[in-house]
């Protein structure tokens, strides 16, 4: 594995840890940045996870999930786009992002892992596990990769705008100062709750350009265009049809905004686990649609099944 590393900044850097390290993966049109946790002395033995974030989040979302792992081998892209990889070009999109994880995983010379991801990150590990099947063993889906189903009044064209309506308006915004976007952050209703160092580093390293024009890292242009397929995708639903390994899905019971109803209420759990025999739905509690990474509450509840994946025996069967 490659050792070159990228600077992070302190407050960033006191949370990834000492094992965690960046690596630049050449992909189609640039360089791809991961974050890489890895014990000492680790080898070919050593169980492995591809971690994938949100839609306008990075690498540094998976903080405490590795924290609380430390004898396993994690890969965490910034997806094209976002993080440090923000300068790669379009096109983005599922098959996109899909394969720049493959590359990241070939690069690495990683095969057979685990796939996690989180909100739209969980729609990039499904047609991953679809489109390179050989690189990917099983999948865990943490509020995310199940289509998203229009609300009472809400045509389907228009879902996903409406669900992430805000994370689009806050890239249209400045800030004059690192501190007054955490100011930002500390007041949004689902993050600023239990604010901790997790939070601020998160919210650190996703600032780009320099102050007083300080702004979030992820480009318009990609959460417009990935944002269309969280309904309708066409390589979400035939990697769903295609679905043929065991999935652990994890559903929070709050929204991006700590609200009700969540992302997916209980139709769409009705009809995701109905509709898919190899899915095992898990409900989580007391977190919501960020906190569910972002929190020591809401990795502790993914712990035990992500446990058993990484050791191989696949669903849960409690």
């Amino acid at each position: 594995m490659s050792t070159t590393t990228t600077p992070l900044p302190p407050s960033v850097q006191d949370v990834v840890g000492p094992h965690h390290r960046t690596v630049p993966v050449p992909v189609d049109g640039g360089t791809l940045q991961v974050g890489v946790w890895e014990p000492p002395g680790a080898d070919g033995r050593t169980p492995t996870a591809v971690l994938v974030h949100g839609i306008t989040a990075s690498h540094v979302s998976w903080a405490a999930l590795a924290a609380a792992l430390p004898g396993t081998r994690l890969v965490a892209p910034d997806l094209r786009g976002r993080g440090r990889s923000r300068d790669l070009p379009g096109p983005y999109g599922m098959p996109r992002h899909a394969a720049d994880v493959a590359a990241t995983l070939e690069h690495l010379g990683l095969s057979d892992v685990v796939a996690v991801g989180h909100s739209m990150g969980a729609f990039v590990a499904l047609v991953l596990a679809d489109r390179h099947p050989g690189l990917v063993r099983s999948l865990v889906l943490v509020d995310g990769g199940m289509p998203l189903l229009p609300p009472p009044g809400v045509a389907p064209e228009d879902v996903a705008a409406a669900v992430l309506g805000p994370a689009a308006d806050r890239l249209r915004m400045s800030f004059a100062s690192q501190e007054a976007y955490r100011d930002f952050w500390r007041e949004h209703p689902a993050l600023g709750p239990g604010w901790d160092d997790l939070r601020t580093a998160y919210v650190d390293y996703d600032l780009v350009g320099a102050a007083p024009e300080l702004r979030p890292s992820t480009r318009t242009a990609a959460l417009e265009e990935d944002i269309r397929e969280l309904v309708d995708g066409s390589s979400v639903q035939r990697a769903l049809e295609r679905l043929d390994r065991p999935v652990t899905w994890f559903v929070a019971p709050r929204g991006l905004l700590d609200e009700v109803p969540p992302l997916y209420p209980d139709a769409a759990r009705a009809r995701w686990t109905g509709q898919l025999p190899t899915l095992r739905m898990v409900p989580v509690v007391e977190v919501n649609h960020y906190t569910i990474v972002l929190s020591r509450p809401g990795v502790e509840q993914l712990l035990p099944h992500l446990g058993r994946h990484l050791a191989g025996e696949g669903l849960p069967d409690d």
